[in-house]
C-alpha cells in the first residue's frame, strides 16, 4: 500500500541526489501525471526546474488557455507554441505508431532547444507504469518513451512505478486542486491517436469539435465523476447520410466512454441513452462533415482505451 507522504519524501531526496545543483526541464501537459511530477520535482529543485508546456497543435478545445491559467503561477512555467513544427512533420501520416514516433522525436527536439537555452542537463517526464508496460509489451509505443538515439538530455522519471490512482493520491498529498487531480486522462500525442488515418488541419478541427461536444454533454450530466475517459474518435470511414433532404457522404465518428481504476483494464458502463442521443445529434448537426455517430462498447482487454 502506497504511503503518499513517504513516497514524496523519498522522491524529493532521489531527485536531489540525481540532479544536484543542475537544471532540468519537464514536459508539462496539464494532465495529472505531468502536473504531479512537476510539483513534486519543483519541491526538490525549486526554480532549477523549468516546466515547459508545448502546444503541438493536437490539444483539446480551450486547453492551451486552461493550462496556462492553471500553471503559470504555480511553477517556473514556459509556454512553447510548436504546433506548426509538429503538424508539418505529421502531415498526411496515417500509421499510429509512426505518428507516435514522430511526436516523440519532435518533442525531444523542442525540449533539447529549450534545455540548451536554459542550460539544463535533465529531462523530467511523468511516465507511469502503464506507459512502459504497454510499450515493453509492444501493445503501443507511448510518445514519452519513444526517445531517439543520441539523446543529450538525461531522463528522470519520479513516478515511473506508480499507477494512475496512486499518482492521484500523491497529487492530493501535494495539495493540488481536484480539477487537476481528477482531470480526464489525455494521451500525450493528443488528437493524433483519436484520428484514424491521415492527419490534416481539417480533420484535426473536426475531431477537436466532436471531442468538445462529448465533454460538454458528459460534464453537464456530471457523468465525468464516474467515467475514466470520454471522447470522440474520427475514423477514416465515410458513410452516406441525408442533410437538408439531400444525399451527403461524410465521416463516421465513434464515441468512447469507459470506466477504469489504473488504465490496465477498462470497461464500458451502461450510459443514459438520452445523453448518447444528444451527443450524436449535436455532432451531426454542428459538424457538417460528419454524417454518422457510433458507440464503442468494447472493454480493455481485448481493446485498448484509445483507438490508435
Amino acid at each position: 500500500m502506497l504511503n503518499p507522504s513517504d513516497f514524496i519524501k523519498k522522491s524529493i531526496e532521489d531527485i536531489k541526489n540525481t540532479v544536484g545543483d543542475g537544471k532540468a526541464v519537464i514536459a508539462l501537459s496539464g494532465g495529472v501525471d505531468s502536473s504531479v511530477t512537476s510539483v513534486l520535482t519543483q519541491k526538490a529543485l525549486g526554480d532549477n526546474l523549468i516546466a515547459v508546456f508545448v502546444n503541438h497543435g493536437l490539444l483539446r478545445e480551450g486547453e492551451v488557455e486552461q493550462v496556462i491559467k492553471t500553471f503559470e503561477s504555480r511553477v517556473n512555467f514556459k509556454y512553447v507554441d510548436a504546433s506548426e513544427e509538429f503538424l508539418k512533420e505529421l502531415h498526411n501520416v496515417s500509421d499510429p505508431e509512426e505518428k507516435r514516433k514522430i511526436i516523440g522525436d519532435v518533442f525531444i527536439r523542442v525540449f533539447e532547444r529549450v534545455a540548451k537555452d536554459v542550460d539544463a542537463e535533465y529531462l523530467v517526464q511523468g511516465t507511469i507504469a502503464p506507459d512502459w508496460i504497454e510499450s515493453e509489451g509492444k501493445i503501443k509505443t507511448h510518445h514519452n518513451l519513444a526517445l531517439p538515439k543520441g539523446l543529450v538530455l538525461k531522463i528522470v522519471e519520479p513516478v515511473r512505478e506508480l499507477y494512475k490512482d496512486e499518482v492521484r493520491s500523491i497529487g492530493t498529498e501535494l495539495g493540488l486542486p481536484e480539477d487537476i487531480i481528477y482531470r480526464q486522462p489525455y494521451p500525450g500525442p493528443g488528437l493524433a491517436v483519436r484520428i484514424i488515418g491521415a492527419l490534416t488541419k481539417k480533420r484535426i478541427s473536426i475531431c477537436r469539435k466532436a471531442n468538445a461536444i462529448v465533454c460538454e454533454e458528459i460534464e453537464k450530466e456530471e457523468l465525468n465523476k464516474e467515467l475514466w475517459q470520454y471522447f470522440a474518435v474520427l475514423t477514416d470511414t465515410k458513410v452516406t447520410g441525408v442533410k437538408g433532404d439531400q444525399r451527403d457522404f461524410g465521416y463516421l465518428v465513434v464515441l468512447r466512454m469507459i470506466e477504469s481504476l489504473d488504465a490496465m483494464t477498462a470497461n464500458v458502463p451502461e450510459l443514459p441513452w438520452s445523453v448518447i442521443q444528444t451527443i450524436s445529434k449535436r455532432i451531426t448537426s454542428e459538424i457538417p462533415e460528419v454524417t454518422h455517430v457510433a458507440l464503442s462498447i468494447s472493454d480493455k482487454p481485448p481493446s485498448t482505451i484509445e483507438f490508435a
